[in-house]
């Protein structure tokens, strides 16, 4: 059903399970449940994966860092889901050797015990010994499943010579290897929209908001047309991450569950940089003491990332300290290539959804996951709280759990091995990737290069893709002939677009690369125009309202 439809449903028809909340958690859950037969409806008061899942670093990670807290079980769990994402959607999830610049040998040695029992908030500088004890407990973890290779240790000679532009101080490199989002936004979508499939029991509409209760019902409005809706679920599951104490305010629930920390990003166009780390990840620890990265983006090159604590969610910026910061840590591991701020194209912030601790330092609160519950009169209401991007399918497992329980039915099916969106099918040898574009290409009747980039792009869902564009002649875009305007109709009538800054930030990454020119951003409102509704006016204020988010939220000027 369109969005219109399913509004209308709800009229008429309450749900089984309310989920409040359209980022990873709660669409990982949805999906989840969707699979069940779970009669499902799930509400995001923006577009999805426009928080916090927006702002990730855009890692699959085990979190070999968690090891010094203690935290195996949660090691574990990242492990095994990293490699899952890396399985399920190999067209956004791919295996990234991360290089660990190492400038001491013993140091921390004795400080990571100590960190370990809770008995020092902070160890010093992690030498070699301390790192190497590190990557052999997380390849015994990771080598169990055998996605990716054990770690390697070479010497300084061997370090320079392979990233000439690394600070000579060195005394070692590590490479070992986690795994990559190419766009957090993209997966999420495809998840929504796996889910949706499963049939008519499972919808999810954006620019919807718990705003409240009312008889016992959830009051749900609509910011696109200000109607509201109430509904009344068995079960709501609140995925609001950062937002979840006042989603919870909203309900009567006055609870203090999150604890958030801001982390900020910049994303640089610094070819120097881009050649002197090739496809490596650097992973190390700044002079602060805070493990901080750099990494291939696109072409472009991801910083990050900063771990402040924030009382609020809403209006985090990446601040002009931040940048001073990301610009001096590249520095400390490549002291002779300059970054400037002319260079950054796109910065983001987000809070983490951390559960509330009074740890002394971020570093210390933990970035494991869990489910509260509340009662709203007969209503049950499960916070989902913490978690991390890359455990996601885990978490929305036991959220499922224990929905399918209190509910009385039983789980039909697993997500372990379940291919998400564009990973259906996914060729795995090159000579089957050239097969699928050129079966692309003749599908859309479209150069090969074309097929190849839209393969790029959406995986095996370019198939889809290609029939679509073949339908009615297409053209380029004239300000960005790389894309047509059939492209960006199919992510408008598939992919529940309702914004311009949805085709811009999430259903692409154009604007992430520094690709979001004025002239784009007009070409692509008298696109969406027609196939939304909009009249002139409302065009106009479309444009107006993408160049001020670009503007305040990302520091992009048009």
């Amino acid at each position: 059903m369109d969005r219109k439809d399913v509004l209308s449903t709800l009229r008429i028809h309450s749900p089984d399970v309310l989920i409040v909340g359209g980022g990873i958690n709660g669409i990982g859950t949805f999906r989840d449940l969707a699979l069940q037969g779970v009669d499902v409806l799930l509400v995001e008061q923006n577009d999805f994966c426009s928080g916090a899942s927006s702002a990730s670093s855009h890692m699959a990670h085990g979190g070999i860092r968690y090891l010094e807290n203690g935290e195996f079980g949660l090691v574990r769990e990242a492990v095994q889901e990293r490699n899952r994402m890396i399985e399920n959607a190999p067209h956004l999830v791919r295996p990234l050797p991360t290089v660990i610049p190492i400038f001491k040998t013993f140091s921390g040695l004795f400080n990571a015990p100590l960190k370990f029992l809770r008995l020092l908030d902070q160890p010093a500088e992690r030498g070699a010994l301390v790192i190497k004890i590190g990557l052999m407990l997380y390849d015994a973890y990771t080598r169990r499943q055998g996605t990716v290779p054990a770690h390697k240790f070479i010497s300084r000679k061997e370090s320079l010579e392979r990233f000439p532009g690394l600070n000579p101080a060195i005394e070692y490199t590590a490479t070992y290897y986690d795994g990559q989002i190419l766009s957090p936004e993209r997966l999420a979508i495809e998840l929504l929209l796996d889910a949706e499939a499963e049939g008519s029991h499972a919808d999810a509409v954006n620019y919807v908001a718990l705003s409240g209760i009312q008889a016992g019902k959830a009051v749900l409005t609509d910011s696109l047309t200000g109607q509201e809706f109430t509904v009344a679920p068995r079960l709501i599951i609140n995925a609001a991450g950062p937002w979840i104490d006042p989603v919870n305010a909203s309900l009567g629930l006055d609870r203090h569950y999150i604890g958030g920390t801001k982390g900020s990003h910049i994303v640089l166009d610094n070819p120097e940089l881009c050649r002197a780390i090739g496809e490596n990840e650097f992973f190390f620890e700044n002079k602060d003491g805070r493990i901080v990265l750099i990494f291939p983006f696109h072409g472009k090159i991801i910083v990050g990332t900063t771990d402040i604590p924030v009382e609020s969610a809403d209006s985090v910026r990446c601040t002009d300290g931040e940048i001073d910061y990301f610009i001096d840590l590249v520095s400390h591991v490549f002291p002779n290539i300059r970054v400037k701020r002319e260079q950054i194209v796109f910065r983001f912030a987000g809070v983490r959804p951390l559960e509330y601790s009074t740890a002394k330092t971020t570093g210390q609160i933990s970035r494991d996951h869990s489910i509260h519950e509340d009662q709203l009169g007969t209503i049950p209401v499960y916070s989902l709280v913490g978690g991390k991007w890359t455990s996601f399918r885990a978490f929305s497992e036991q959220v499922t759990d224990k929905a399918l329980e209190f509910l009385g039915l039983e789980r039909k099916s697993d997500t372990k091995q379940l291919a998400i969106g564009g990973g259906h099918n996914y060729p795995k040898s090159q000579e089957a990737k050239t097969q699928m574009i050129r079966a692309t290409a003749h599908a859309g009747n479209l150069e090969e290069t074309r097929a190849a980039a839209l393969f790029e792009r959406y995986g095996t869902r370019a198939l889809t893709v290609a029939k679509y564009l073949a339908a009615i002649s297409d053209r380029p875009l004239n300000s960005r002939p790389d894309w047509t305007q059939r492209e960006v109709e199919f992510l408008v009538e598939h992919e529940k677009v309702a914004h311009l800054d949805d085709m811009l930030l999430r259903r692409s990454t154009l604007a992430w690369l520094g690709e979001a020119s004025l002239p784009l951003v007009q070409e692509l409102a008298g696109i969406l125009a027609p196939s939304l509704g909009w009249n002139s006016q409302q065009e106009q204020s479309e444009i107006q309202r993408t160049v001020e988010i670009l503007k305040v939220g990302h520091g992009v000027a048009l």
